[in-house]
């Protein structure tokens, strides 16, 4: 909706999700002996179309016997990038953010040149960390979402509201307005045609 109808309304949690990435962006670089961090790194892949910012990216240091990994320059050996997204709230399963995670890591591996199999969701409110592998399913669902996204794109047309219990919270619930489905919006008008006829007559 936002995409394509260029709407967009604030909540409590909307803003404080704002507020979360925006510190994790200003957290600046770390670099340790064996993993370097760096924040609020922009990626892009051009088979999918996508392109969007990895909020924290990990480098790990690989063990002589390990294979894979990166140069990382300055630095001796060869490093294994872990993404790591951000989200407000306590740790939690949802498909979508895990979707999200393993399409910043297509990104990053179409970058780097580089497998990544494995990314973290990090839940600022419970301040834990759910590892999550990025596994054939899952990368399944990042094309053929990146693909429905591009034709919705270019048919300037929003998809019909689904009502779940996540509707409860979201900020664009008024604008989208769930429960309006093409059902009910088709009974309402029937029932208004109905009582203008009928009382016309």
């Amino acid at each position: 909706m936002t995409l394509v109808e260029q709407q967009w309304s604030e909540n409590v949690y909307t803003a404080e999700g704002a507020v979360l990435h925006e510190r994790v962006h200003a957290g600046g670089n770390e670099t340790r002996v064996d993993v370097r961090i760096h924040r609020g790194i922009r990626v892009r892949s051009l088979r999918l179309g996508l392109a969007g910012a990895v909020d924290c990216l990990e480098l790990r240091l690989l063990g002589p016997d390990e294979e894979g990994g990166i140069a990382v320059d300055g630095a001796a050996g060869r490093w294994a990038p872990v993404p790591i997204e951000y989200k407000h709230g306590t740790t939690r399963d949802e498909k979508e953010y895990e979707i999200q995670l393993c399409a910043q890591a297509m990104c990053l591996e179409e970058m780097l040149s580089v497998p990544i199999g494995e990314g973290y969701l990090y839940y600022g409110e419970s301040k834990r960390r759910l590892a999550v592998a990025l596994n054939g399913g899952l990368r399944r669902e990042v094309e053929e979402g990146a693909l429905l996204l591009h034709e919705m794109l270019e048919s300037g047309r929003t998809p019909p509201p689904q009502f779940s219990a996540k509707c409860r919270n979201c900020s664009l619930v008024n604008l989208c307005a769930p429960r309006l489905s093409a059902l009910n919006a088709g009974r309402y008008l029937s029932g208004v045609l109905e009582e203008t006829i009928g009382g016309s007559a």
